[in-house]
């Protein structure tokens, strides 16, 4: 902003004084209106229009610290340099602490003039840098506040999506149950039967993001409580333990996790014990510096490297595609004392 669109309010009871200071700043390009005392410049200051305000100090009735308090109590007013003709110190101070941007001694044969326009460029030149200082903070605010409200959108729209995820996947696996109940054959039943633990572990991870204020992450420990508790359900109430330790990790990871434990466990169930007999199955969770481990153990007839195939295999193929795809490893142990099966993954 150049010196001629500054308009400039100059307030004091001296009229040489004014019309002085007003054909200084004139000459120099200002816009130069002044006031006789303070009443008279806080009206004209009310009017707004002004790059800055000049006020002197000694005044009749009312001084120039008085009407600094009316001038700062104006909305959106300019900065104010207090000029007075004392030498004293504690004037300049009250006056700075009152709200004045600057002071200037008024010394008519001095350099007053010349400190005044000078204190005047700075005035202006650190509220203009204020004022867009301000504007910065407000649209870096109303930024955040924008990313707030879109990021609690996108939250709120994934726990719906997972809602109805999560119902539609249960849908799927009551139709399945019910098909189940309608097949003869018990080969097609048991995969009627897998498939339907297996949609219900994903299944289970949709329903615990859908309650989650954290989409991105699933607690591990909790979901296999929930799910080993299900598949305990669906095969008549059998109990199966549960050791974990806390755990968080991605979502995708959490259901492939979540899969390969229903594999697991369903394995267990039907192979690890002589037909009609049952045993203890645990399913382990610990939590190392750089990997989490995931066991699960039977204390049932365990195999041999001469024991024939159980099953299809399927599950198995599940188990080590899965295990790939979180960075992982299988290790099995089977002998007389059962089965363990461990898989080792990555975190994050």
């Amino acid at each position: 902003m150049s010196a001629s669109s500054r308009r400039i309010l100059y307030i004091d009871d001296e009229p040489g004084l004014r019309r002085l200071v007003q054909r200084d700043l004139e000459r120099h390009g200002y816009r130069v209106v002044t006031a006789a005392d303070g009443p008279i410049g806080v009206a004209l200051a009310a009017e707004g229009g002004f790059d800055a305000i000049c006020l002197d100090h000694y005044m009749p009735g009312q001084d120039g610290l008085d009407t600094l308090v009316e001038l700062r109590r104006l909305p959106d007013q300019p900065p104010i340099i207090y000029v007075t003709g004392s030498d004293e110190g504690r004037i300049a101070v009250a006056a700075l602490r009152a709200g004045a941007a600057d002071y200037v001694i008024k010394e008519v044969g001095g350099d007053f003039l010349l400190l005044l326009r000078s204190a005047i460029e700075s005035a202006i030149e650190r509220e203009a840098l204020r004022r867009a200082h301000d504007a910065a903070e407000a649209a870096v605010r109303e930024a955040r506040d924008r990313a707030e409200e879109l990021a609690n959108q996108r939250a709120m729209l994934l726990r719906e999506v997972n809602h109805r995820v999560s119902n539609s996947l249960q849908l799927i696996a009551s139709l399945t149950r019910l098909q189940e109940g309608s097949v003869q054959d018990p080969a097609a039943r048991d995969a009627l039967a897998a498939m339907r633990n297996r949609i219900a572990a994903v299944a289970q991870v949709h329903r615990r993001l859908y309650t989650s204020d954290d989409v991105r992450s699933v607690a591990l420990h909790d979901y296999l409580f929930g799910l080993v508790e299900e598949i305990g359900r669906s095969v008549g109430g059998r109990v199966i333990t549960l050791e974990a330790e806390a755990v968080e990790v991605p979502t995708d990871r959490a259901v492939s996790l979540g899969v390969i434990v229903t594999e697991l466990v369903t394995n267990a169930l039907k192979y690890a014990y002589p037909a009609g007999q049952e045993g203890p199955i645990t399913v382990r969770l610990k939590k190392r510096e750089d990997h989490g481990l995931l066991v699960v153990q039977d204390e049932g007839v365990g195999a041999t490297a001469h024991s024939p195939a159980a099953g299809t295999g399927l599950g198995r193929r599940i188990v080590e595609s899965l295990t790939q795809s979180v960075g992982g490893a299988v290790e099995q142990s089977a002998g007389p004392g059962g089965t363990e099966v461990s898989i080792r993954f990555a975190l994050a």
